[in-house]
């Protein structure tokens, strides 16, 4: 397993589509040729304050397994992990290839690379979980927002300590502009037509 350690807008692509086709697609659908999952803080503290814990790494850990198929970058933030703990256990297992930061501002944006590796893959959609909703989600998301990124935020892989917290962090990014998804919505967006090999796989991990 490879990890990656880090101290203009991009059209949407999407392979197979004839241009004709391509444009009719709206810009806030997913492409995996376009898309990067962002995972954020989900560490080992929050297992004893959530009951929301088993569920959120279930629908992370099928983002993740999609990702593999769909071949999407993956970032991983850990929020102080010597206070917090290192990601959870059984979502570190499922974990391929992946840049990695650390950082202790709560949006990801201001962590040391993160910025400069995003530019890098030349990827505009950002697809984003983890914990919580109302902190270091919700700041990163509006901060990716403000550099031109369309984030997606996956309502069922976003979690806060208080479901109240949780409800406010999700509705504040939406009225920011980020884009409300599920973990179904958006791999049946990147899948884009059933009956091929990505898509079988895909629907064994959400069966």
């Amino acid at each position: 397993m490879l990890v990656r350690y880090h101290l203009a807008k991009v059209p949407v692509r999407y392979p197979g589509l004839q241009k004709r086709e391509a444009k009719m697609r709206h810009p806030r659908i997913l492409s995996s040729q376009d898309a990067t999952l962002l995972i954020v803080d989900i560490q080992e503290s929050f297992r004893k304050v959530s009951s929301e814990v088993p569920s959120l790494v279930r629908s992370v850990s099928v983002l993740v397994e999609a990702s593999k198929i769909l071949k999407l970058p993956v970032l991983l933030t850990e929020q102080y992990p010597q206070g917090l703990g290192k990601t959870l256990a059984e979502l570190s297992a499922c974990l391929g290839d992946h840049h990695y930061f650390q950082k202790t501002s709560f949006s990801c944006c201001q962590a040391e690379g993160f910025m400069s590796c995003l530019e890098a893959l030349g990827r505009k959609q950002v697809i984003v979980c983890g914990i919580e909703a109302h902190v270091c989600v919700n700041q990163t998301v509006h901060e990716l927002l403000g550099h031109g990124y369309i984030v997606h935020i996956v309502t069922d892989a976003i979690s806060s300590r208080h479901p109240k917290d949780r409800d406010i962090g999700i509705q504040k990014m939406i009225a920011g502009g980020a884009v409300a998804s599920s973990v179904e919505t958006a791999l049946f967006e990147m899948l884009y037509e059933s009956g091929t090999e990505s898509f079988k796989l895909i629907q064994r991990l959400i069966k």
